[in-house]
């Protein structure tokens, strides 16, 4: 948590933008994971945390601007509570630590916004688990489904979370530094002969001793194909791959997000080192636009040329890089975004919606590859964000494509065939978008193949 502070001027100001109405935060629940008392690790909600502060479960808010008045919705520990998980501070000290002086039961919320529907508009962002669905019936008499989440709301609290304040930026860096160590030990100890799961408990151990827990599941994988592959039961092999894809999260919420590619043997093959130098001169591309008032879609587009014009080189692809960009072939090799904002969440609001946080409300393509994009905006200082093109041979999309002969003036599927089992290749790191530039955030993870090798 803040100072009290920073919450009170970030409602100040989401008052001041909004206006009017009332303003609905619902917190997250504790949720079993296979009985009521054996739960999942909590998660606040993240909008909640950001404009309340509070880790705890069981509570809402709600922000009466008209009124110029604040509530937080909970329940006092019982006896029973306080043997469980032992003594804390009441329901009215934490509301107070964040700058809220009123507290009411839970029981009271229905009532209470029965109440203020007779005079203003109730507002609420969208819901994305199952429980806050069934509140907002219980609530508001919205049935699952027919939820109509505030645009107005929804691009209130956008524009603020997208903007980082020193005191965010803090935290991201911590963040950062705990992921590149996470990322520089995976470098160091992957052998042939271990099993992944091997590899993603010592990735896990790095965060645990630095107190925080994981920003996403851990990606480890030979099949480095699979852009999402949670599967950690491959034994690694002398001439194997491992993409790693991990990333830490501070006690505070904010996330750090990096990937890795790294070979199971001393070297690099000639082979991987010639698809790998491909993607770092994508990488080292990307980054090298990343300034305020570029489009971030600009930015796509350049790494996605500059992957077509390298296996071009390799006799992969064919034709004109920029137009092969263009029609779409490059989805192929890169069928992923480039980046994404990161901050509270590390995919940033995007329960909120990729359309509002990284297109600022214009619509996205629908090209596949391209409709994966998840950032496109002109960049502004502030914003905090990845940077991670990949390059990944695709079996099956290989056999889809071919056999409807897709792209044939820019893909070379007689010397495709002769790669389609290489796997894929991806490294990424986290970048602040400074008033002049952009910079790095958290230490430097190995990126060359020559980085990667002198720590194997």
């Amino acid at each position: 948590m803040f100072d009290k502070e920073i919450y009170v001027e970030r409602r100040r100001m989401l008052k001041q933008r909004l206006g009017s109405g009332v303003l609905l935060f619902l917190g997250n629940d504790e949720v079993g994971c296979n009985y009521l008392d054996n739960t999942y690790n909590f998660r606040q909600d993240s909008s909640f945390l950001y404009y309340f502060g509070l880790p705890f479960a069981g509570l809402a808010a709600v922000i009466d601007i008209d009124n110029d008045r604040e509530i937080i919705f909970g329940d006092e520990l019982t006896i029973d509570d306080i043997v469980w998980m032992g003594t804390q501070p009441t329901l009215h000290e934490k509301a107070h630590s964040v700058g809220v002086d009123n507290v009411m039961p839970s029981a009271d919320l229905r009532g209470w916004l029965d109440e203020a529907r007779k005079k203003a508009e109730v507002r609420y962002l969208p819901v994305y688990r199952p429980e806050h669905a069934l509140k907002l019936w219980r609530l508001l008499d919205v049935k699952p489904g027919a939820e109509q989440p505030s645009v107005d709301f929804i691009r209130a609290v956008v524009d603020m979370r997208n903007h980082k304040s020193p005191e965010e930026i803090a935290e991201i860096e911590k963040a950062c530094d705990v992921t590149a160590d996470m990322h520089i030990e995976a470098t160091k100890i992957i052998r042939p002969g271990m099993h992944e799961y091997e590899v993603a408990a010592m990735i896990e151990y790095v965060a645990a001793r630095n107190n925080c827990g994981l920003s996403f599941p851990t990606i480890c994988t030979i099949n480095g194909q699979t852009l999402h592959n949670h599967y950690h039961g491959n034994v690694i092999k002398e001439g194997d791959m491992v993409l790693i894809d991990a990333g830490a999260e501070m006690p505070s919420g904010y996330a750090g997000d990096m990937s890795s590619t790294i070979c199971a043997s001393r070297r690099f093959t000639d082979r991987q080192k010639s698809v790998y130098d491909i993607q770092v001169a994508s990488h080292l591309a990307a980054v090298e636009m990343l300034r305020p008032g570029v489009a971030f879609v600009d930015v796509y587009e350049k790494a996605a040329e500059v992957i077509c014009s390298g296996l071009k080189d390799l006799g992969i692809m064919k034709g004109d890089p920029a137009e092969a960009v263009k029609a779409g072939a490059h989805a192929m090799f890169f069928p992923c975004g480039l980046g994404h904002m990161m901050g509270l969440d590390v995919h940033d609001m995007e329960n909120l919606g990729e359309v509002y946080v990284g297109y600022d409300g214009k619509p996205k393509s629908t090209q596949f590859g391209r409709k994966s994009l998840r950032l496109a905006r002109p960049l502004e200082p502030g914003f905090a964000l990845t940077i991670e093109p990949g390059v990944y041979f695709i079996p099956e999309l290989i056999d889809l494509w071919r056999g409807q002969g897709m792209y044939t003036d820019f893909i070379n599927y007689d010397e495709l065939e002769h790669w389609r089992d290489f796997g894929g290749i991806r490294n990424e790191e986290d970048y602040l978008i400074t008033a002049d530039g952009a910079r790095r955030l958290g230490k430097k993870i190995p990126l060359t193949t020559e980085e990667v090798e002198a720590l194997r």
